[in-house]
């Protein structure tokens, strides 16, 4: 794959400290990548730098890093309020916000405007039609989706949604950033949901149907797959992990776009996410979670 962070020339942006922003900066310092976390002011940044130092302190308790590594990726993390000094010099920017169309199409008109039209804009969505978002923020044949599947240390696939149109040229500078994060790309064309978000999203919401009809409990029904066919996580726990409220917008997305009776959601998942049993970060959803994210 050549060395690490090869074709990569300044600082990966990264926008949104959340779940995928800060294991995406976390990965990427250790990759070797000189790293700026941006939340939308300083203090939301630097809570977002200190949720990854935890991590790696965590970590080398546990002796699963190095302290020198450690502290060499550290030094490679920046956290720096969204702005145009947070784009200068940039490599490329990936936003890692909230599945929410406007203020991802809002982030991503202000990212290309203030880094310059020779900056790679990239949006970290797993679902929401890219050339949608392209069109409403001005970048036409300029965004690539680029989804990483989190915890991204240890997924080795990137899905690298190119809509039509797009200079090969842009494809090759995201193709660039994947090699250097070590993934594998899987390209795939734009559509409402992507081709990983709707095979994941079938299965899940297939199995909120049975668990909804009483067909068998949700260990059960995940057990199936786990065991059954060598799946590292059943449905209903992923579908906990991605967040409930997520797997309704992008399922009520899909269906409004495709009018496929696959992806109508469940009157079950509805009712959960009504009642904020939202998944993991919720701490309830198909099942328990504790503080520290571990089934309880």
């Amino acid at each position: 794959m050549g060395r690490r962070g090869a074709g990569m020339n300044g600082p990966l942006a990264i926008l949104g400290p959340g779940v995928l922003g800060l294991s995406t900066a976390q990965w990427a310092a250790e990759r070797g990548l000189a790293v700026r976390l941006l939340g939308r002011d300083a203090e939301h940044a630097a809570r977002g730098r200190t949720g990854i130092e935890r991590r790696w302190e965590s970590a080398v308790r546990k002796g699963r890093l190095d302290p020198a590594a450690h502290a060499a990726a550290s030094a490679r993390l920046e956290a720096l309020p969204f702005g145009p000094a947070a784009l200068d010099g940039a490599a490329a920017f990936l936003e890692a916000i909230p599945e929410v169309v406007e203020a991802k199409v809002r982030v991503l008109a202000a990212a290309a405007a203030w880094g310059g039209p020779d900056l790679p804009v990239l949006s970290g969505t797993s679902g929401l039609p890219v050339t949608d978002l392209a069109r409403e923020a001005g970048l036409r044949d300029r965004l690539l989706g680029f989804h990483l599947f989190v915890p991204v240390p240890r997924m080795a696939v990137v899905e690298l949604v190119v809509p039509d149109g797009t200079p090969q040229a842009w494809v090759d500078r995201a193709r660039d950033l994947a090699g250097a994060l070590g993934k594998q790309v899987a390209q795939v064309r734009d559509q409402a949901g992507f081709a990983a978000a709707r095979m994941a999203l079938a299965q899940g919401l297939e199995a909120m149907r049975l668990l909804e009809a009483g067909i068998a409990a949700a260990e059960d029904l995940d057990a199936l797959m786990t065991l059954g066919y060598g799946h590292p996580v059943g449905p209903l726990e992923l579908s906990d992990r991605v967040g409930l409220d997520l797997r309704l917008a992008i399922a009520e997305g899909i269906h409004r776009s495709t009018g496929d009776p696959r992806f109508a959601p469940p009157r079950l998942l509805q009712e959960k996410v009504a009642r904020g049993e939202t998944g993991q970060r919720a701490g309830r959803g198909f099942y328990h979670w504790d503080a520290s994210g571990r089934r309880a």
